[in-house]
This record gives structure tokens, sequence and C-alpha cells, in this order.
């Protein structure tokens, strides 16, 4: 089946974060908005009619997540990713960056320490910081043109009130999909320490061809034991405003203290939309998701030859996983916000300054492609025009 990804839909009107806010978040309505990580293509089509299906029953009462809810996510993760998982090992949650607070609050206590690997999706540092917990920089590092982690940096930062490390896997923003030697080298490390390890795996259906996503809890028994992950439909099929996630956890003591928390705070009951579009991504959602990531690695593709051969002062770098990719604009020589406002001001793109994300992002840009080409191909151009006026 064709799925068409070219067509530009109008999202404005809809109070959609991405568009409605331009003039907030940007200080004007006029730019090509490619930051917050949600796509511009529509939610596909077999999702819709199950959303469609229950919306005419015309009641929306209260709810549970029945066994077909639970078993899709059983068949899509042995299917997908051939991790073999129980269905009473998964949580709900109402979104991944609920699930980072509420591991925190559940396996940790104040004055721990959390160590993360910046640059890094941002709302890992409130998820830690908030709580009264210590946040620990483990930086990532440039090695051989490629970001990986610092295993030495890793161990040195480790004292013994460190409890848990979060990761991003595939890792947001520079796009990496971690080997299994580099996670089972992390592991070790972990398992060593008595460190839980916190595997933020939203976007690993996400894949480049060519690359494997492996989920860090697949590796081994002992490993699952102190993994935590967390996993959900939103990014892959466009359904971040339905909130519903999955917390995959093995160790029934661990999983006992997340439930505990979800109990606590009374948000465990979801909502029937969410779990509807849920069942029919993770049953029919295969094709779709691989059509998609042909199209999103010709947009990649696209803007990564745009920069070598138009703009050199720009180097992408080449994403393995995520629609997302991190320019490395160091050649421009800007600060943090003189990058921001060049890029918004006189290029009229909007998108994810580098230090947002941490040490280490500066300089760097993080550009959405899950849109359009016709609106990757535009935002080049302005872009080009832009820097070619400071040359």
């Amino acid at each position: 089946m064709n799925w068409e990804f070219d067509e530009i839909i109008n999202r404005e009107g809809t109070d959609s974060v991405k568009y409605d806010l331009r003039q907030e978040i940007f200080g004007r309505n006029d730019i090509i908005p490619m930051w917050v990580a949600d796509m511009d293509f529509k939610t596909p089509d077999f999702i819709v009619k199950r959303l469609n299906d229950r919306l005419r029953h015309e009641i929306y009462g209260y709810s549970f997540r029945s066994p077909e809810y639970f078993n899709s996510i059983v068949r899509w993760l042995r299917d997908r990713h051939k991790w073999n998982i129980e269905k009473d090992w998964i949580c709900f949650s109402p979104g991944i960056v609920p699930a980072l607070n509420l591991c925190t609050l559940a396996f940790t206590r104040p004055g721990d320490s959390v160590i993360v690997q910046p640059p890094v999706y941002f709302p890992f540092f409130p998820a830690v910081e908030s709580h009264g917990r210590n946040l620990v920089y483990n930086q990532l590092i440039i090695r051989d043109d490629r970001w990986t982690m610092d295993f030495d940096g890793l161990i040195s930062s480790i004292t013994e009130r460190t409890k848990m490390i979060m990761i991003s896997n595939p890792h947001n923003p520079v796009g990496r999909v971690w080997s299994d030697t580099e996670l089972k080298k992390l592991a070790s490390i972990c398992l060593e320490k008595k460190i839980i390890i916190l595997s933020d795996e939203i976007h690993n259906d996400l894949i480049i061809q060519g690359y494997k996503h492996t989920p860090v809890a697949n590796i081994s028994e002992e490993i699952s034991d102190i993994t935590v992950t967390c996993i959900a439909p939103s990014k892959t099929f466009n359904l971040a405003g339905l909130s519903t996630s999955s917390v995959i956890i093995s160790n029934p003591v661990l999983r006992k203290y997340f439930k505990k928390k979800i109990d606590d705070l009374h948000i465990g009951n979801g909502n029937i939309f969410g779990t509807e579009a849920s069942i029919a991504a993770y049953t029919h959602g295969h094709k779709w998701v691989d059509a998609l990531m042909d199209y999103i690695n010709r947009n990649a593709g696209f803007v990564i030859s745009y920069c070598k051969d138009l703009i050199p002062e720009i180097i992408p770098v080449r994403p393995e996983g995520t629609y997302m990719i991190w320019l490395d604009c160091r050649k421009l020589s800007m600060g943090t916000k003189e990058i921001q406002d060049f890029f918004v001001n006189k290029a009229g793109v909007g998108m994810n300054e580098g230090s947002q994300f941490g040490p280490g992002g500066e300089g760097f840009m993080r550009m959405n492609v899950a849109t359009s080409i016709h609106k990757v191909e535009e935002a080049m151009t302005r872009i080009e025009k832009a820097v070619a006026a400071i040359r």
C-alpha cells in the first residue's frame, strides 16, 4: 500500500504546539518549524479507522486496557525487535517524560545521584533535579567523527550515591543507534556498580536501514533485571497528543515500586483513544513504518548532500535513527543566542539550539525532517541564502 508523505497539510489553527506557538517560541509566525519532535504526516489510516469506530459508540466513560492492548505490544516487540517480553511486565504511563520523573521518584531518594549523557533530550535534566536528586553529566565524546559513550568518564563519575543512569536509545539528538557492544559495556559497568538503567527507547522503531535497534533489556536476563525501558507509539505513528506510553519492567520489585507511584498519583487510567490507537499501531503498523523510514532517510540524505554541495559551513551528522538531524554549525562561529537568532531571523527556520541539550551541544542545531520534502527543500534554500549573506 502507498502512503502519501509528500502531502503538505495545514496544521495551523489546530492548537498545534509546532505551528500555533511559533510566535511565542520564536517571536515570529513565518518560520518553517523544524523543531519539536512530532511529524507533519497524517496519522496512518488504520489508526484513524479504529479511532472512528470507537468514536461512533458515543459513550466515553471509564475504561481499562484489555488483553488485546498488552498482546499487541508483546507481538510488536517480538516481531520488530526480537524481544520476548511478558504482558505482566508492561506498565502504563501517560507519557515518556512523566515516566522519567516517576522512575526517579520510585528508584532513588533525595541526595542520590543520577547520571545522564549529554547532549541529550533535555527533559532528562529536570526529571532528576526537580526531585532533589543530584544530576551528574557523563558527556558523550566524538571519536573518529562519530558520537560515542565515554566509558572511562562514566566509571570515574560513579560514587556510592549513584543509583541510576538515564540513556537515550536510539539517541536524541545525535541520532546514534547504540551497538550491542556499546550497550553491553555500559550494562557491565552498571551491573558491577548496582546501578539501574533507565532506557528511553521512544525512538526504537525509527531506525535507518542498515542499522539495528537493541533493547538494553534484551541483552540478557541479568541486564533485564536492572533495566527499565520506556516505549510509546507516539513518535513512530504521530500520536503524541493521545498520551499513551509503556514502561517495561521485568524485575518484579522495581515494577512494584513503579506501579505504586502511578497508583499514588492516580494517573494510571489513561484514555480510551490512546489505548485504541496503540492497539491499531502495534497490530498493523509494520509496512507503514518501513515506508516512513524510507522517506525519512531520503529527507536526511537530501540535507546531507545539500550541505556538502552548497553549505560546507554546516556539517550534518548522518542519523542512524530518529527523524532528527544533528547539524554541526560550529564553523559559523556563533554563540548560543546568536546562532538561534541567525536561523530564526535570517534564515526563517525554527530549530532546537544545541546547548538546550546540555554540555557538548554548543554550536549544534537539531533539525526535524519528518515533514514533506518540499518543506525540507525550502528550509535548506533559506539556510543557504542566509549563510551566503555572511560569508
